[in-house]
């Protein structure tokens, strides 16, 4: 399978638990792996073939931006179940960063790997323990 990158894509939103964390934006940095055929892209050139991916960027930037999540947990969680859905993906690995968020650490990360079945009975069945 072939995969498209996304990295450093860095928007500010409101993150955390803490009173003064939902007073402030701060920046959040994503990065994203995702399955994608290009052969088709590849062969004809053309952007209707491709995965679009400013408009996944964008796509990704409103919506952190404008979410009020107190866990990147949850961020990630939520952005991913946008995408896949959004952008109808085989699978998408997201990296979530979150700079300065505790002392003497450059910053912490949450990374999950989804797919379509991911979610399902029959995929926690398969895969216990995911």
């Amino acid at each position: 399978m072939d995969k498209l990158f996304i990295h450093d894509l860095k928007i500010e939103t409101i993150i955390g638990c803490l009173a003064w964390e939902r007073k402030v934006r701060q920046t959040v940095i994503f990065d994203f792996e995702i399955d994608y055929d290009c052969k088709a892209a590849a062969v004809s050139d053309e952007l209707n073939d491709a995965l679009d991916y400013s408009g996944f960027a964008k796509t990704v930037s409103e919506f952190a931006a404008n979410s009020k999540f107190k866990l990147i947990e949850t961020l990630a969680e939520q952005t991913a179940a946008l995408i896949m859905q959004r952008f109808k993906l085989n699978k998408v690995y997201l990296k979530l960063t979150k700079p300065g968020a505790i002392p003497n650490a450059r910053a912490v990360a949450v990374s999950i790997e989804r797919s379509p079945d991911a979610g399902s009975p029959d995929a926690a069945q398969r895969n216990p323990g995911k």
